[in-house]
C-alpha cells in the first residue's frame, strides 16, 4: 500500500509508522508526505490501536524537505506553490492531532522539518550521538509549516536560540530546548520507547484521546489561520532570490553568496 513509509502493529495495538526513503535520509517528499498523511487518518481511526511509535529506516531519521522537491516548487506557478507548501502543512497537522498517543524514537540526525517531525510528537526520545538543527536559514529558507509546532514544543525564548542560525546542536541540548524528553545510548533506545508506551496500554483509550485534544486546545493555538501563514511564508521564500540561490548552491556543491569567511 506504502512505498516510503512502512506500518506495523504488534499484538498489544503499539504501531510504529516508520520512514523509508533511507537512500534519501527520509527527506520528506510529495509522495511520503501523502502516505504520512493517509497513515496518520488510518492508524486514528483504527480502535485497535492504542499508540503509535514514529520511527525510521536507515543512518538519518529525518534529513528535512526533499531538496528536489523544494527546487521544484520554486520553478512552478504561485498556484502549484500554495498547494505543495500546503501538502506539508497539511501532514504536520495530521500526524499533530491523531487521536492516538504519538512517540517519537530518533535513532539519528534530524533537521529542518525533521526537527517538525520531532515536534509533532507527544514524547521524542533520541540515540544520545544525534544532531539536529533548524537548518533552513542556511538555504535561503525559513522554518515555516513546522514552525508553530517547534515553538510550541520549545517555547520562544528557547527556539530563539537555534531558530534562525542553522546551528547544529547535540541530543543533551536538545533535551534542554525540550525537544527530546531525554537522550539514550543505541542500546536502550527501545527500553526507553517501551518505557513511555507501556503506561498507555492501562489507560481508556477514549480518555486518552480526550486528554490529548484538551491538553492541545489549552497550548498556543495552531489553527486554520496559523496553519495559513506558515504557508503564505513557506511560498514567499520559494518565490524569493534568496531560496533559489541557496538551493543551488546546495546542488553544485558551491558557497552561498551570504557566507563570510572567517579565520580559525
Amino acid at each position: 500500500m506504502f512505498e516510503t513509509i512502512e506500518i506495523s502493529i504488534d499484538p498489544r495495538g503499539v504501531a510504529t509508522l516508520t520512514l523509508d526513503r533511507a537512500e534519501k535520509h527520509n527527506a520528506l517528499s510529495a509522495q511520503m508526505m501523502n502516505e504520512l498523511s493517509a497513515a496518520a487518518e488510518a492508524l486514528g481511526q483504527d480502535d485497535s490501536v492504542r499508540v503509535v511509535i514514529l520511527a525510521a529506516n536507515g543512518k538519518s531519521f529525518c534529513a528535512g524537505g526533499d531538496l528536489n522537491w523544494m527546487q521544484d516548487q520554486m520553478a512552478a506557478d504561485p498556484v502549484t506553490r500554495h498547494r505543495e507548501a500546503r501538502r506539508l502543512a497539511e501532514m504536520l497537522n495530521a500526524l499533530n492531532t491523531m487521536p492516538k498517543p504519538l512517540i517519537g524514537k530518533l535513532h539519528g540526525n534530524a533537521f529542518g522539518g525533521g526537527v517538525g517531525m520531532a515536534s509533532v510528537c507527544d514524547v521524542a526520545i533520541g540515540v544520545d550521538h544525534l544532531k539536529m538543527g533548524l537548518t533552513e536559514t542556511k538555504l535561503g529558507l525559513i522554518p515555516a509549516t513546522i514552525g508553530p509546532y517547534v515553538l510550541a514544543r520549545m517555547g520562544e525564548a528557547m527556539a530563539r536560540r537555534v531558530f534562525m542560525s542553522a546551528r547544529l546542536f547535540g541530543a543533551e541540548e536538545a533535551v534542554t530546548l525540550g525537544l527530546l524528553a531525554k537522550a539514550v545510548t543505541a542500546e536502550d533506545l527501545d527500553a526507553a520507547v517501551e518505557a513511555e508506551v507501556r503506561p498507555y496500554l492501562n489507560c481508556a483509550p477514549g480518555a486518552v484521546a480526550r486528554a490529548k485534544a484538551m491538553a492541545r486546545s489549552f497550548g498556543q493555538p495552531i489553527d486554520d489561520a496559523v496553519i495559513d501563514r506558515t504557508i503564505d511564508e513557506l511560498v514567499a521564500c520559494w518565490s524569493g532570490d534568496e531560496a533559489k540561490e541557496g538551493v543551488a548552491a546546495f546542488f553544485e556543491k558551491r558557497a552561498a553568496p551570504w557566507i563570510v569567511k572567517t579565520d580559525k
